[in-house]
């Protein structure tokens, strides 16, 4: 849930104190890389998977508190309401066996949590938004008690000058007539789970690789999408990009949830460069720590939510390191779905990132944010700009076109040939049929009319382990 803070408000002087700390970390990162200092690990591999509690209803359970108790698993955190978890996994190396180790530890730790939510008579489904999700479900009385989020409620609410954040989504699916409201705190953040997946490489990679990761993520979004609903409504087939968006908005133009406004140009630290510059600070908490754990600095870029993010770590030995959070997808649909779409994710960045200097100038960055909305909108069903052709594509196609430079770029960073062929195998059956979560979840709606019906069946087949390309209506 991010790095917990020992108060709930701020004065001018931890805003002014916090501000010199942060510029001095933001510098001896520069330094640090330009020094070669940082690890050359790498590619290393991690996994954070967001999921919902729910009771026998197929409501929001807000019981996180007890449940963690219970599982007493360090690598089960809290979310901002009471009704989300997060699911670590252990860092990994992609090559061998690595993405396998990854997706035993999730099923072993998804039966885990299903069974220990059983206490509390829940259970646990990992979905981008509940279709069940009612607005009276994210009122303040539902935040998991920590001073993080309350400092962070109060702070983005104090930056508004407390206006009122405005929600307008488009429906953007056929009889859709589209979503508007009010809310006075950022509790709809809590509509949207994620998978976000961790890539570390050496320093002289991460750039191409962080631009490629851009490039991908319509691509990634469509082959993935699986959050349809809000509120019951059916509007963007990935409708957790604009709810993520909006819930965070802030009047200033620089916003905390974005795209993003270029491409790197030189390394990823101009992106922390950046973060210190044009970003008001959130949340002004430092402790005693020395400038080298770059405190300040992380928990800074923690409250900006890029859609693709680099984040400051340390190896083992205590060497820091760069690494790319790729967070455009959602949870859910089954556990070998998302570890279809991790492979997919690293074997093509790795391909991608080879020629992605001349990528740039066939794909400018505006494109690929164009991309980008309009997979969030449309899904599988999206037309997107790409490379070797003028004019938008099916991206379907493009995917398909894809798939043969992810098996490429996982075979040449040593991934066991059977998972290559497993987890590819996913993609290519789910292009093949047009059946990614979202459509599966608007197919069925359509049928029956009922998200009660739809969320009982989703969560049946999940359990059943079958990816969503088999699941029956």
């Amino acid at each position: 849930m991010g790095q917990e803070i020992s108060v709930e408000g701020f004065t001018e002087d931890d805003r002014s104190r916090f501000g010199a700390r942060l510029a001095r970390e933001t510098a001896l990162l520069r330094i640090t890389l330009e020094s070669g200092s940082l690890s050359q690990a790498g590619p290393r591999i991690g996994l954070e998977l967001e999921a919902w509690l729910i009771d026998h209803n197929f409501y929001p359970a807000p019981h996180n508190q007890s449940f963690l108790d219970r599982l007493d698993d360090v690598s089960v955190v809290a979310e901002l309401s009471r009704f989300n978890i997060e699911i670590n996994t252990p860092v990994e190396e992609i090559a061998g066996e690595g993405l396998g180790r990854m997706h035993a530890h999730l099923s072993q730790t998804m039966r885990r949590c299903t069974a220990n939510a059983h206490d509390d008579v829940d259970t646990v489904v990992a979905i981008g938004t509940l279709p069940t999700l009612r607005e009276e479900d994210l009122s303040l009385d539902m935040m998991t008690p920590s001073n993080r989020y309350s400092a962070l409620n109060n702070e983005a609410m104090r930056m508004r000058g407390g206006a009122p954040i405005a929600i307008e989504i488009e429906g953007c699916i056929a009889g859709s007539a589209g979503f508007r409201t009010d809310y006075r705190d950022v509790m709809l953040e809590a509509a949207t789970t994620s998978l976000q997946l961790h890539l570390q490489l050496p320093p002289e990679r991460l750039l191409h690789a962080f631009n490629a990761s851009l490039m991908l993520s319509a691509p990634l979004v469509a082959i993935s999408a699986n959050s349809p609903f809000l509120f019951g409504r059916p509007l963007w087939h990935e409708t957790r990009i604009p709810v993520f968006e909006q819930a965070l908005a802030q009047p200033a133009s620089s916003q905390r949830v974005t795209f993003g406004s270029s491409y790197a140009e030189a390394d990823l630290v101009e992106t922390f460069e950046e973060n210190c510059g044009e970003y008001p600070v959130m949340l002004p908490f430092c402790d005693d720590r020395d400038d080298a754990a770059f405190a300040c600095l992380r928990l800074h870029n923690g409250t900006l939510w890029r859609w693709v993010r680099p984040l400051v770590g340390f190896d083992g030995d205590g060497t820091p390191h760069l690494r790319i959070e790729q967070r455009v997808m959602p949870a859910g649909p089954s556990v070998l779905d998302m570890m279809a779409n991790a492979a997919f994710y690293f074997g093509t960045v790795h391909e991608l990132a080879s020629f992605a200097p001349a990528a740039k100038a066939e794909l400018p960055f505006d494109k690929a944010r164009a991309n980008f909305y309009a997979a969030a909108r449309h899904g599988l069903g999206a037309e997107i700009d790409w490379f070797g052709r003028k004019g938008r594509r099916p991206v379907r196609e493009v995917i398909k076109e894809l798939l043969p430079m992810a098996e490429r770029g996982l075979r040449a960073q040593g991934m066991a040939e059977e998972l290559i062929d497993k987890y590819l195998s996913v993609i290519a059956l789910r292009v093949a049929c047009g059946r990614n979560g979202a459509s599966w979840q608007l197919a069925h709606f359509e049928r029956y009319g009922d998200v009660h019906r739809l969320t009982a069946d989703y969560l049946s087949h999940q359990r059943s382990g079958l990816p969503v390309h088999e699941w029956p209506l």
